[in-house]
């Protein structure tokens, strides 16, 4: 039976005539150049944040009047082909966190004033929660999905070189090193991307938009292979209760399916850890005799310091509840760094699950990607050999490029050391990833961390720290008591004599 089911565990799923796995914003920003080259129609594009300024194919200087600077190509072809609806929708973020951007996306609608190019701000969410929806889709043949935005400070290659001049911004700084990962797909699937994003438009601005009309061509880049062909994409949803609309929580039922279901394997890559009912699942698991080994990849230290109070402190909390529930020595929890020492912010979020499972998308590991804030992820679910092994490779890539290792470096120490924990410890050797450790306890982050400050469920208790608390460890025990008692019929095989 299938982990992904509509109006369950996701929204839609509908089929892709090609996918691919983008690793980092390299290969990121160079497919969104070369799809927008052969946009015929429409580009609608939905973000946590954009900045116009942010160069594509940035070469360690930044000028007044680069020609890759990603606002000026959207205009140039707006204005060029007067027949092509370009649209961008970015959540109008609060004050503070606008000030950490220098003001932008609030600043682009100036950037656009006087032009073809329709920007709009969206705060069509409860007060707190943010827009986090992250998707850019091309003439309702090709769409992105995944975790990042089209900023100043997010290109990086998979190689997060030390004092890598290309990481440049517009105030000639560099940002630190950086891990992104995004999903392309094609056909029906980005068809129903652009249907969702013309919802998301709807709601925020009261405007109806139809489907672009067919002008055929393919905005497929020529330099990207498709990893995987003919597959069912799977689309999930968060969407907070608010104003008559119901709560979705689409991607939190699928990352406890998706749990559920592992049988060796569960590899995490995610900006945030602190869901203590995401914990508990993962903590079963780590309880049984034959359960999957866990990998956890994150950031080593939340670059702001509101995250750093509250999404590292309470990812503390759950490190050392896994830890302890680690009985049989399946579980990992790294943050990478470069090959001098610096910190790889970790924003993608990725799940792996066995060869089986591969889900990319926005949604954080903590309480707010589950009924707070807007989320949109994709996933993928192997039904032959072939897509297997490229979900395989995928896992094994991504895990082998933070040691500078390759993936089939990673695929034959998995065979020989006996899974991806195995193979972690062994191919670790230059230590580029370091075992997270929980911070200093302190009056203060002890607080934070009981009640999960910062970080609702959804909009019921977002001003009542008491009552969410109350409900999270509710949710947590029950989750758990299902995954014992799911696990109850394996276990009881393994006692018998």
């Amino acid at each position: 039976m299938t982990v992904f089911r509509p109006g369950g565990t996701c929204w839609r799923t509908a089929r892709a005539e090609r996918a691919a796995f983008l690793i980092d914003n390299e290969a990121y920003f160079t497919a969104v150049f070369d799809a927008l080259q052969k946009a015929r129609r429409s580009v609608l594009l939905l973000g946590w944040g954009f900045d116009p300024r942010t160069r594509l194919f940035p070469d360690g200087y930044d000028g007044p009047d680069d020609p890759d600077e990603v606002g000026r190509i959207l205009v140039e072809l707006a204005t060029a082909r007067p027949e092509l609806d370009v649209r961008l929708l970015i959540w109008r973020s609060a004050l503070p966190i606008a000030a950490s951007q220098e003001f932008f996306p609030h600043k682009a609608r100036k950037y656009f004033r006087n032009t073809p190019v329709k920007f709009r701000l969206d705060d069509s969410v409860p007060f707190g929660a943010c827009h986090h929806q992250k998707v850019l889709v091309i003439d309702d043949r090709l769409a992105f999905c995944g975790g990042g935005d089209i900023s100043v400070d997010r290109w990086d290659s998979p190689a997060h070189k030390d004092g890598d001049q290309r990481r440049i911004m517009p105030r000639q700084e560099c940002h630190e090193p950086r891990h992104e990962v995004m999903m392309m797909v094609d056909g029906a699937a980005a068809r129903e991307l652009g249907d969702l994003a013309r919802e998301r438009w709807r709601r925020s601005t009261g405007m109806v938009l139809q489907p672009p009309p067919d002008a055929g061509g393919d905005p497929w880049p020529d330099h990207v292979p498709a990893q995987l062909r003919e597959v069912e994409v799977a689309i999930a949803r968060t969407e907070p209760q608010w104003k008559r609309r119901p709560e979705v929580d689409e991607i939190r039922q699928l990352t406890l399916a998706s749990i559920a279901e592992a049988r060796e394997t569960i590899y995490l890559e995610n900006q945030y850890f602190t869901s203590p009912v995401i914990t508990e699942a993962l903590a079963a698991r780590l309880a049984e005799p034959d359960g999957p080994q866990v990998v956890l990849v994150s950031t080593g230290r939340a670059p702001s310091w509101f995250d750093h109070l509250t999404m590292d402190r309470a990812r503390g909390a759950m490190i050392w509840r896994l830890r302890a529930a680690d009985i049989f020595g399946r579980f990992r929890a790294f943050w990478p760094a470069t090959a001098n020492g610096e910190t790889i912010i970790v924003h993608s979020k990725v799940t792996v699950i066995d060869d089986r499972i591969a889900r990319v998308g926005s949604a954080n590991l903590n309480n707010r990607s589950g009924g707070f804030d807007t989320e949109l992820e994709l996933g993928v679910e192997a039904q032959d050999e072939p897509t297997r092994r490229q979900i395989e490779a995928f896992r094994d890539r991504l895990v082998g490029h933070f040691m500078a290792q390759t993936g089939d470096a990673v695929a034959k120490a998995r065979a020989e050391y006996g899974g991806l924990v195995g193979a972690l410890d062994a191919l670790n050797r230059e230590g580029r990833l370091h075992a997270i450790e929980p911070p200093a306890t302190t009056t203060l982050g002890e607080f934070v961390t009981r009640y999960h400050l910062g970080d609702p469920q959804d909009p019921r208790d977002a001003w009542r720290p008491n009552r969410r608390r109350e409900r999270l460890y509710r949710e947590a025990q029950a989750v758990k008591d299902a995954m014992l008692q799911a696990a109850r019929p394996t276990t009881a095989r393994l006692r018998s004599p």
